[in-house]
């Protein structure tokens, strides 16, 4: 199923499929946040060493399925494999954004 994201999740997820910690670090404000797994990544130099990380230890796709708003920021939902622990999983990703760039997000389960 194909759903309409705004221009800064989409950018974001095309990023995620290239694996490249530039281009995800890219979709970011300068001092945007990354939560993930109890994790707190702070400004792009530190999401793009957080994907790096992540590309190098998982091979995974991630498909976004649902997306909601509320409180000035939007979920969006998405169905993930790969050869990761629960792998397959559905995890939710909230963001806040600032423009046409993602300032925050948290991905949880």
């Amino acid at each position: 199923m194909t759903i309409n994201l705004p221009k800064a999740i989409d950018a974001y997820f095309e990023a995620d499929r290239t694996r490249s910690p530039d281009a995800i670090a890219a979709t970011f404000t300068e001092n945007g946040i990354v939560k993930d797994k109890g994790l707190t990544h702070r400004g792009r130099d530190a999401i793009r060493a957080w994907m790096a990380d992540e590309a190098q230890k998982y091979s995974y796709t991630v498909e976004p399925f649902l997306i909601a708003t509320a409180n000035g920021k939007t979920q969006v939902t998405a169905h993930a494999v790969g050869d990761f622990p629960g792998s397959p999983i559905d995890l939710r990703f909230l963001f806040a954004l600032a423009n046409d760039k993602v300032a925050e997000l948290e991905i949880t389960v």
